[in-house]
């Protein structure tokens, strides 16, 4: 079993070796009950929650960062949001990309297990060690309880017939697994009234498959899904499970219901301290063929980031130079009045560049920019730090809301220049 410098999997190392997810799967093909995969919300810690989706270049990029500045992390896992399988070139790409370029790091997937079988070959030969299956029943009627629908290609199922297809492929994946020398922990999420009185018989089951851990996890009621107003379950009763299921298979105690994209020790997860990164990362092009050389800054002087978006007339443009930075070119804004396609017409205009530096900016045209692939960022400060910030993938969080004394910050004025 690997499980020497793996948290997860190794209790006694969780305060000495980190993980680090890497969000490069967005799609699932279940739906489960209790799932609701809502982004954006950094407070959060559950599974099938991120705040941005990386392409695997992207996440490459990412965790050279995260290596550098957390020596601790030991793991690099893809663990949704979705499910890895239901984004299978991405999840391959992206494991191929890190063996590369890390070979000595553990790689682990977490995956509901129903497209797993035909990947299991080339996982091996990656030496991906760590898989997760989430096997919730191993009864397709109290599935089905659990599941409103399997997706196999493009067929949906639905109730028993859904549950049934999905725990056939689990069953299969994991004794493939075993045979193949993997070290599998299989999650298993507990509903009250729902599967709880059914988790011994999971147990068992896995247990004679050699499962090698089995993690109980309490259900965490979760705004927006089915099973939103069922109550967590009480901790006596996760004990009673583990104590119980113990007797089938070792138990996983130690869980901290990672997001999609969590970063660090298990109890000292640093996804705010890193979520800058992320951002920076996630602006980069979708492959290095495409990478964008420039960086768009909205200034008065042409010293500091000091202008609203929508009261900008032009945009600097810089790029990188070997001993710094250089202003290579000097854009008009598109006319004001216009409303959303003044914002298109910028994402034109701006469409070499990565990112631009602003004072201020409305919610419509970040959206408009965030999707045509340039990084809006909010900043006050000298246009160097700024540039310094995004060439290099620092810190962009400690230049926000900085005040800097030599001249004023340009704030909205309300005169219909484009806020909003």
């Amino acid at each position: 079993m690997n499980l020497e410098h793996h948290p997860c999997f190794n209790k006694r190392v969780k305060g000495k070796y980190g993980r680090v997810h890497l969000p490069v799967a967005p799609k699932c093909n279940i739906k489960c009950n209790y799932c609701n995969r809502k982004y954006d919300c950094v407070n959060e810690s559950r599974p099938g929650v991120t705040s941005k989706v990386l392409s695997p270049w992207q996440a490459i990029e990412y965790l050279k960062i995260v290596l550098e500045k957390e020596p601790r992390i030991s793991v690099a896992g893809i663990a949704g949001p979705g499910d890895p399988f239901a984004n299978p070139d991405a999840t391959m790409e992206t494991l191929e990309l890190a063996r590369e370029k890390f070979p000595d790091l553990i790689l682990c997937l977490a995956t509901n297990g129903l497209d797993l079988c035909p990947y299991i070959d080339r996982l091996a030969d990656l030496r991906v060690t760590n898989v997760t299956v989430t096997v919730n029943a191993i009864d397709p009627v109290i599935g089905a309880r659990i599941y409103a629908w399997v997706r196999d290609g493009n067929v949906v199922y639905r109730k028993e017939k859904g549950a049934e297809l999905l725990l056939g492929r689990q069953l299969e994946a994991i004794r493939m697994l075993k045979e193949r020398g993997f070290t599998v922990k299989v999650n298993t999420i507990v509903v009250p009234g729902k599967n709880d009185d059914h988790i011994i018989g999971v147990a068992k089951t896995m247990g004679s498959l050699g499962v090698d851990l089995l993690n109980c996890i309490p259900m965490l009621p979760t705004p927006g899904s089915p099973f939103e107003h069922i109550f967590e379950p009480p901790r006596e009763l996760i004990s009673r499970i583990r104590k119980e299921s113990e007797r089938y298979v070792p138990q996983m105690r130690h869980c901290a219901r990672c997001r999609a994209d969590a970063v660090g020790l298990l109890r000292h997860d640093r996804i705010g301290e890193f979520q800058s990164y992320l951002a920076s990362c996630a602006a980069l092009p979708i492959k290095p063929e495409e990478r964008r050389p420039y960086v768009a800054v909205a200034s008065e002087e042409g010293m500091l980031v000091n202008q609203h978006l929508g009261e900008a007339s032009r945009f600097l443009i810089y790029g990188e130079e070997k001993d710094g930075f250089a202003l290579v070119d000097t854009r008009p804004a598109p006319p004001p009045g216009t409303g959303r396609q003044r914002w298109l017409e910028l994402s034109e205009t701006l469409s070499d560049c990565r990112a631009v530096l602003v004072s201020a900016m409305g919610e419509s045209p970040r959206a408009i920019l965030e999707q045509a692939g340039i990084q809006p960022i909010e900043m006050y400060g000298f246009i160097d730090e700024g540039l310094e910030a995004v060439f290099e993938c620092l810190d962009i969080q400690s230049l926000k809301g900085r005040r800097i004394s030599l001249t004023h910050t340009a704030v909205c004025t309300g005169t219909g220049m484009g806020c909003g």
